[in-house]
């Protein structure tokens, strides 16, 4: 669906993925960024939102090239998607809301990231719904938390 070949979707399957995160304020704005490494220090895709709604172009070592938008968003200011805005440890708060196009392949992406309690451990989650034509697919990312 999103054009990355089956080699690589098995290596991705396989490996553990570690997110460095940092979060800062700059000219009034949130930024978020962070890098993914793999399993034996393999340098993954870079992530840099400004948390604006402002479209952003990026070429993705993975997905190619997309742009993108990212907000801080209420649970219930976001469109039309259950999965999007269910299970979260705050439902109240705010999350984030991450929105990619890809200008290569023609599928969207729409992400809320928050956190949850499972087994009474807070994770780091992210919801995503990809969509290609009638085609749609949901995800459910957990990562540890050593916050």
């Amino acid at each position: 669906m999103q054009g990355v070949g089956w080699v690589l979707r098995k290596a991705i399957s396989l490996a553990t993925i570690t997110l460095s995160i940092t979060q800062y304020e700059k000219d009034g704005l949130t930024h978020i960024d962070i890098s993914q490494t793999a399993t034996g220090g393999i340098k993954g895709t870079t992530e840099n939102r400004t948390l604006d709604w402002e479209y952003r172009e990026h070429k993705d070592g993975i997905f190619g090239e997309v742009r993108g938008k990212s907000r801080w968003v209420k649970l219930d200011d976001v469109d039309d998607d259950t999965f999007l805005k269910t299970g979260w440890d705050d439902m109240d708060g705010e999350h984030v809301q991450s929105y990619v196009e890809s200008k290569d392949n023609g599928w969207t992406a729409d992400q809320v990231w928050g956190f949850e309690i499972m087994d009474g451990k807070r994770y780091y989650v992210r919801h995503v719904v990809v969509r290609k034509e009638d085609d749609w697919k949901q995800a459910r990312l957990v990562y540890d938390y050593h916050g």
